[in-house]
């Protein structure tokens, strides 16, 4: 028997080590198509663990110059909305007209949830560029807003008549935002 022989007679058998070189491989492209699905996904639409769950329980003191501060048996009876802002926050004056607009047609009562204000420049700026909110409370600790699972300001909910959060919107409302989600929710919800 030849040497060149043995060599043929024996079945090669492939080496971990090239099977092991194309998992870098293999991850990057999990990767790239958790990038690409995350990439064709819009951040406002974070989902939020609290849809179709109770509102959280909270009293909230009214802003400094209001009578009425915010609690979670206010938000039961009706469909309401709840927009979360600050004084400090630029896209909630950007959004702050809407809510103004919105609160003269009576439509949805609009509850204002002060976030981490101070109480002089919540009043300020209610008075200065209007007050469309029913009911306004002051979490001047974040932690009702932590409750509510708040990311920033501004955010915006849909609380249905019992009580449950419907939908959840962050960042400032638009009036698209108003006349293709939140205006066509709330009628919805009040049938």
């Amino acid at each position: 028997m030849t040497q060149n022989s043995l060599t043929h007679d024996v079945p090669m058998v492939p080496s971990r080590r090239r099977w092991t070189a194309y998992i870098p491989l293999m991850i990057f492209a999990v990767m790239a198509v958790f990038l690409g699905i995350g990439l064709t996904m819009d951040p406002r639409e974070i989902p939020s663990p609290l849809i179709g769950k109770p509102v959280p329980q909270f009293n909230l003191p009214a802003v400094k110059g209001r009578t009425l501060g915010l609690a979670t048996a206010d938000l039961r009876g009706q469909v309401s909305l709840v927009n979360v802002f600050a004084s400090w926050c630029v896209a909630c004056r950007e959004e702050h007209p809407h809510w103004v607009e919105l609160a003269k047609k009576n439509i949805v009562p609009i509850h204002g949830l002060n976030y981490k204000d101070k109480p002089d420049d919540a009043q300020a700026w209610l008075d200065q560029l209007g007050d469309p909110y029913t009911r306004t409370g002051v979490d001047r600790d974040g932690r009702v807003g932590i409750d509510w699972g708040v990311y920033g300001v501004p955010e915006t909910f849909v609380v249905d008549r019992n009580g449950r959060i419907a939908y959840k919107h962050i960042g400032a409302i638009t009036p698209e935002v108003l006349r293709d989600k939140l205006l066509p929710l709330v009628a919805q919800l009040q049938k």
